[in-house]
């Protein structure tokens, strides 16, 4: 980066590209296209609408980018995209409430903003005519269906189609279709109005020779369809087609009708000696209610020259997976197959098709690419996933569920740190435009433009300076479609077809059962309790000396006061610290969010924060200015940073020397790790809330998600990094493009999220706990008697929203908000009072819970035993409303703020008062002297 004392105003191509030969390298523009665009973005030339058309497309609900000069060769021009809207996550709904003209202009980027007439009320001013005139119109086409069966044939009507006419009861009946047309062969009947089931199979059973009846939309199937589907079953014994589904006497008419041989100007084979199938290439019956595909009709003989065949959305049940390929492998000229994935033929494209080696293409994609790309769900006609939302939903609601698959993200960054909360935008109408494909003709990257040749300040920049830049990456003609990958760069290694999911309608089967096989393994698991000891071991120099105590955190240098300890204290242990913060960025993120600011002058290497144990809360930024004393005289070392092989070897620190944490505790302070060590041990225990690791898990988090929406359960969760403190990055949604794309942002788990908790005079709260670990085998922990509450500021609410509102759904406030400090001992009182309940009864559970963690950890990671480690953690629960605890987290290292600051009156145990100045003196002495004060064995 160009400091700012010595940058000047950008004036030459050559300054361009020194200041910005960083972020033109990882945009990936060609060189080539360098020059054109410090051009435009020196004038600021937004000419895409000299070279391009939006067009509407999906009935008007998505846009599509057209090219509309004659031609554009590869890497032959640059565009400049605006970005239409830049926030962060917590500012969206107060940004569309409070900046004028922006939420009418997001509503119709994204479509959302046409109110359809869903309850068909008619905009007439005379109801009488209206209906008068739709008789009329009803029977003037009747006539002219009669008036054209004469002059294409002989006269007889065998196909009418009356659809979306309002036909009514009295007036079908008026019709007297069978007494005029008792030859039809197809009777369509699709959105009107007909409401009598008896007066439908009155006149419907007349028409002896009826194939194919379309019945759809009409009030008379909501209460009985299955009931009429019996009756023209049984008195109609040539249908084959029943409102657009096979019936099981589908023969030879259905499969001509699919394969676009009947229809209305062929509605019977007028020649039985020869049947139409045995030309028949291309078949689709996809979508048909097929439970039985092995029949007469369907077979090799008569369709000899079938090539193309599409057999999606059938269940076909009653076949089994190798009678099925059988019978497939049999037609002589069958290439191209469209089947689910998972299915009917079974759950991998690959095995498909190794069973049948003449199929060149499945779902649209060649034999040898499936190969190369091992992919074992394919589908090649995923619907987009359109906007939804009811007449009633408010238009900032619209457009925060439909934002997501329009979003994309970056960091800011400077000389002193990245910072913690990411920016999203909306590119502009024109690059808005952009759809995906896999093969796409165009790419986008975001791209800073600095013309002081420095950068200001972030608001400035996410106003002013942040493009989108699009160019051609093959050669596109006139009329084609501009599209772009949405997930550039983003492999199969990193769940690419999962992740998809948020712009396009997967495969809801291939995914429920990928969440069946994992819940399967769960539920399978059980623990083996580790070994329990009480030991009586205390670590007292025999010299009776004090023990040296070297710690750089203030509250121990502050409160440990007992005589048999002695402090020291350093801030060599600090080093590095206070800009480990980085997080959770990936390097695949740092190049998206603008390489050429994520260079952090004149410090040591970053040290990402999941390759660490966490501090918290009021342990960043550490300043020492006590005495410096060498680390490795001390006979015990309390810090709230990780001392690892490289560290020990620094300071001098030795395998003899006690400190405060184990080997591999990242098992349980960091949250995906967490998850990870109880389902290994415990499998689904109640008191964790089904959690997936979404690097890893994608695939079975979408399958649970669609199964709940299937059965109509509640589906909101709660996304956190894995392992960022104070709920930096963390959102509440229930919306699944939300959860995948917020991936983006760095590692998350995603987890189900209590809806229904335990709430304080109506405000969510949760539970801090601190326990201690002597030992990890045996399994020797104790539980503070002191915890305590931290209370959400705002009623608890589930609007919409309310979700982006940290003081509802969150209660750590001592970085926002105010704190709503509550004595424990009033708390429980009141807790008791409001909620009828025995406190000791949910302590009881919280007690047990905490010991199940821990046994957790010692079973599924020995690993972590070392006779020189001690720890404290601190346990966050919260209540659901059934008083059952869940596990939230356990931190390293907790902060212990409120414990050493506040005098407590014990309300578990043996009762008491406990003193704050005495809060780390019981816990040294637990941990190190063997001494029990004011803690309970677990």
């Amino acid at each position: 980066m160009v400091a700012m004392a010595t940058a000047k105003r950008i004036e030459t191509f050559e300054d361009f590209v020194k200041v910005h030969g960083i972020l033109l390298a990882a945009s990936g523009l060609p060189e080539s296209l360098h020059r054109r665009l410090f051009q435009k973005l020196s004038t600021e030339t937004f000419d895409g609408g000299e070279h391009f058309q939006i067009e509407p497309c999906e009935d008007n609900r998505m846009r599509r980018l057209v090219l509309t000069s004659d031609s554009m060769a590869k890497n032959s021009n640059v565009f400049l995209i605006d970005h239409a809207w830049t926030f962060r996550l917590s500012d969206a709904y107060k940004q569309l409430r409070e900046v004028p003209g922006l939420a009418e202009r997001m509503s119709s980027l994204m479509c959302v903003d046409i109110d359809t007439n869903l309850d068909g009320e008619n905009d007439v001013n005379d109801v009488d005519d209206e209906a008068s005139r739709e008789k009329l119109g009803v029977v003037e086409i009747v006539e002219s269906e009669v008036l054209e069966a004469k002059e294409k044939g002989d006269g007889t009507l065998r196909w009418l189609e009356l659809d979306d006419l309002d036909i009514d009861d009295d007036m079908f009946l008026s019709l007297d279709l069978p007494a005029r047309f008792p030859n039809l062969v197809a009777l369509s009947l699709y959105g009107n109005k007909l409401t009598s089931a008896e007066l439908v199979v009155q006149e419907v059973t007349k028409f002896k020779h009826l194939k194919g009846l379309w019945l759809n939309n009409n009030p008379v199937l909501k209460n009985g369809d299955g009931e009429l589907a019996d009756i023209f079953l049984k008195e109609l014994p040539e249908l084959e087609i029943y409102n657009s589904t096979f019936t099981r006497n589908f023969a030879e008419w259905a499969l001509g009708f699919c394969a676009d041989i009947y229809g209305k100007d062929n509605p019977t084979n007028a020649n039985q000696a020869d049947s139409p199938l045995l030309s028949a290439s291309n078949l689709d019956i996809s979508n048909r209610n097929v439970h039985n595909l092995i029949n007469k009709e369907f077979s090799p003989s008569c369709l000899p020259s079938l090539s193309y065949l599409n057999i999606r959305g059938n269940p076909l049940e009653q076949n089994s997976v190798s009678d099925l390929l059988d019978l497939l492998r049999q037609f002589p000229c069958l290439r191209s197959l469209e089947v689910d994935i998972p299915g009917p033929l079974g759950g991998s494209a690959i095995e498909i098709m190794e069973s049948l080696p003449n199929i060149s293409e499945i779902n649209g994609i060649s034999a040898s690419k499936i190969l190369e790309i091992g992919k074992h769900v394919i589908d090649s006609v995923l619907l987009p996933r359109l906007p939804e939302w009811n007449p009633d939903e408010p238009i900032h609601d619209r457009i925060i569920s439909a934002m997501w698959p329009y979003l994309m993200t970056y960091r800011l960054a400077n000389e002193e740190k990245l910072d913690e909360t990411s920016v999203w935008y909306v590119m502009d109408e024109f690059g808005s435009a952009l759809r995906h494909s896999d093969e796409p003709n165009f790419r986008v990257a975001p791209f800073l433009f600095m013309p002081e040749g420095y950068l200001l300040t972030p608001a400035l920049l996410m106003i002013e300076l942040a493009f989108s830049i699009l160019w051609p990456t093959r050669n596109v003609c006139k009329g084609d479609e501009c599209t772009r990958d949405y997930l550039l760069g983003i492999g199969e290694d990193k769940q690419r077809s999962a992740r998809l999911t948020a712009w396009f309608h997967t495969p809801e089967n291939y995914f429920i059962q990928e969440y069946a096989k994992h819940n399967q393994k769960l539920q399978s698991t059980s623990l083996i309790p580790p070994t329990v000891q009480s030991s009586e071991r205390s670590i007292r120099p025999h010299e009776g000396r004090p023990l040296r105590v070297y710690t750089d955190i203030p509250h121990v240098e502050e409160n440990l006061t007992h005589p048999e300890f002695a402090i020291n204290i350093s801030p060599i242990l600090s080093k590095g610290f206070d800009h480990n913060w980085v997080g959770t960025v990936g390097a695949s993120l740092l190049s998206e969010a603008f390489p050429g600011f994520l260079r952090i002058a004149n410090l040591p290497p970053l040290v990402p924060m999941w390759k660490r144990s966490p501090g918290e809360e009021e342990q960043d930024d550490i300043m020492m200015s006590s005495p410096v004393k060498d680390p490795k005289d001390a006979d015990i070392i309390w810090t709230c940073v990780q001392v690892d092989e490289e560290m020990k070897k620094a300071t001098g620190i030795t395998d003899q020397q006690y400190i405060n944490q184990f080997p591999f505790e990242a098992c349980l302070v960091m949250k995906h790790h967490l998850a990870e060590t109880i389902q290994k041990a415990h499998g689904s225990p109640q008191w964790l809330q089904p959690t997936y690791n979404l690097e890893t898990h994608l695939s079975q988090l979408i399958g649970d998600y669609y199964l709940r929406k299937r059965e109509g359960l509640d589906n909101l969760w709660i996304l956190k990094p894995w392992n960022m403190a104070r709920t930096i990055d963390t959102a509440v949604t229930d919306n699944l493009p939300a959860i995948i794309r917020l991936m983006e942002t760095g590692p998350k788990i995603c987890q189900k999220y209590i809806e229904q908790p335990a709430l304080f005079q109506g405000k969510k709260f949760d539970l801090r706990y601190i326990v201690l670990v002597r030992s990890m085998h045996p399994l020797e922990i104790f539980l503070s008697d002191c915890f305590w509450v931290r209370i959400a500021n705002n009623q608890y609410s589930l609007a919409k929203s309310s979700l982006f509102e940290y003081e509802t759904h969150f209660t750590v406030m001592n970085y926002r908000g105010r704190i709503n400090h509550k004595n424990i001992k009033d708390f429980v009182r009141e807790f008791e009072e409001e909620h009828q309940v025995k406190w000791l009864d949910i302590h009881a559970r919280v007690r047990n819970m905490i010991r199940s963690v821990f046994e957790a950890a010692a079973v599924a990671h020995p690993e972590m035993h070392n006779p020189t480690s001690r720890a404290m953690y601190g346990v966050d629960v919260m209540l659901d409303g059934s008083f059952q605890p869940k596990l939230l987290e356990v931190t390293y290292c907790p902060d212990c703020t409120r414990a050493c600051k506040y005098d407590m009156d014990i309300v578990v145990g043996e009762g008491g008062v406990a003193k704050g100045c005495d809060f780390f003196n019981n816990v040294f002495k637990c941990l190190f002297l063997n001494e029990i004060s004011q803690v309970s064995p677990l």
